[in-house]
């Protein structure tokens, strides 16, 4: 690959080499940019690491292309953006570590310097802006070579590497995930043996590089890799309790952990919603707590979606993920992952559809995708037969919302008509009849129209001994 060609075709670069060469600066592109542009892979954000300061090279620049330059004079960097491009500069740095802290001691170093501190040789590979070499690749470790080998490794010894910045154990399994790479054997042994490093590191931290792997194209194998390397059970010990297929009289179960990572690879084919794959991960959390054995049907996990949207919340707040309507989302969808697959097993009556379209509301489309990938079994038949089934629940309930627009639907009773009806004030009667035409509206019983609705009102009213007014 020319890189001097490629760097030419983008303006950028042109001014950043004529910045630096008025400063008398050493300046180079380095890190993910040059990864992806070897790889092919789109990318918009670019590191400039300068031999001398960062920040003013940023400031000739931005002064040179009329852009703003936002300065953070406590790391030594400064960012500028150009059109839709985010242009980082750095001052050259040699790092060295304390023990209990990943927060490095930072002084001024050389490009080399820089480069030695880089997280994997894939990420170390410069490229020159300065005018005698301008576009040559400078590849110390080899970076070049482990790209063609679809390899993850780290510059320096791998132990030291994730002992100082434990944060790195996380990028080497995210950057595996993503890429499709292996991860080198010397460099996962260090894994293993700095895993309970990761301790120190924040869950925010954590989170944004473990949802990177929960949206890579295959995440089961990142989530495989954390667990083989003793990283999983440190930050969600939750889902390796799911591992493990139990025998008894002759009867097992599915290995909760390996099925949980197939329904996840599957949703993923079809959503890059991080969200929708988060409840994927999440829906049989709580079938370790709810496992029973039977000795007529076997294995159990009765009420195990119930209590996994219980725990939901707990969870996310104990991985510091967001407590919004992210997590609600997420919980719902737990709570009725069984539903439209139990519908699609029995006789299907009105009844029980409008009532799963009335509880999914919104998210219908989002539980059928996660049901369809819930359906897994080694034997391709039995797959197709469900799916097959699956169909025609799901055709049922697009029919039935056509004709009954049941979905989000609000009874035409309200509280305020019925207090009007009976002279009451707010009370705990008048949720028992609101919920009482609820219940009839969705059974069936009557359509959700007002006159229909309201004389059900008054007999309910009349069975609890109420007398209306103002009729």
């Amino acid at each position: 690959m020319n890189f001097s060609e490629v760097l030419d075709t983008n303006p950028i670069f042109q001014k950043i080499a004529l910045c630096a060469q008025e400063l008398d600066v050493e300046a180079y592109v380095i890190g993910g940019f040059v990864r992806d542009l070897i790889l092919k892979r789109p990318s918009k954000d670019i590191d400039i690491v300068s031999v001398g300061s960062g920040i003013e090279l940023a400031e000739q620049v931005a002064k040179r292309m009329g852009v703003q330059v936002n300065v953070f004079k406590n790391f030594g960097t400064a960012q500028l953006r150009v059109d839709d491009w985010d242009v980082e500069f750095v001052g050259a740095r040699r790092e060295s570590y304390r023990a209990e802290s990943r927060k490095p001691i930072v002084e001024d170093g050389s490009l080399q310097d820089d480069q030695n501190r880089r997280d994997f040789t894939i990420n170390a590979m410069g490229l020159s802006l300065m005018a005698a070499n301008f576009g040559e690749l400078i590849d110390p470790f080899n970076g070049m070579s482990d790209l063609r080998r679809k390899l993850i490794r780290t510059p320096l010894e791998a132990e030291i590497t994730f002992s100082d910045d434990p944060l790195r154990m996380m990028r080497a399994v995210r950057f595996a995930s993503q890429l499709n790479f292996d991860i080198e054997p010397d460099t996962f042994d260090g894994l293993v043996k700095t895993a309970e490093r990761i301790d120190i590191i924040s869950k925010e931290r954590i989170n944004d590089e473990f949802n990177k792997i929960v949206l890579s194209p295959v995440p089961s194998y990142g989530f495989k890799l954390l667990h083989q390397a003793g990283i999983l059970k440190r930050i969600f010990p939750e889902f390796v309790e799911l591992q493990g297929a139990e025998y008894q009289d002759g009867k097992g179960h599915k290995d909760n952990f390996y099925h949980t990572l197939q329904v996840l690879d599957n949703i993923s084919k079809h959503t890059n919603d991080l969200w929708l794959r988060w409840a994927a991960v999440m829906h049989d959390i709580a079938k370790p707590a709810t496992k029973r054995f039977d000795q007529k049907v076997g294995w159990t996990f009765h009420g195990h979606e119930e209590l996994g949207a219980r725990v939901t919340p707990r969870i996310f707040r104990q991985m510091k993920l967001p407590m919004n309507e992210n997590m609600r989302f997420v919980q719902k969808l737990v709570r009725l992952h069984l539903r439209p697959i139990a519908l699609s097993k029995e006789t299907i009556t009105d009844s029980a559809l409008r009532r799963l379209l009335f509880d999914a509301g919104d998210d219908l489309e989002a539980l059928m995708t996660l049901c369809r990938a819930d359906i897994t079994s080694k034997n391709p038949e039995k797959v197709k037969k469900h799916l097959a089934n699956f169909d025609k629940v799901e055709q049922k309930l697009y029919d039935l919302e056509a004709r009954d627009q049941i979905r989000n639907f609000q009874p035409v009773i309200s509280g305020e008509v019925i207090m009007e009806a009976f002279g009451m004030k707010p009370s705990a009667e008048v949720g028992v009849i609101k919920t009482a035409i609820r219940e009839a509206i969705l059974d069936g019983i009557i359509p959700n129209v007002y006159e229909p609705a309201f004389a059900f009102m008054l007999e309910e009213g009349k069975k609890m001994g109420l007398t209306p007014t103002n009729l």
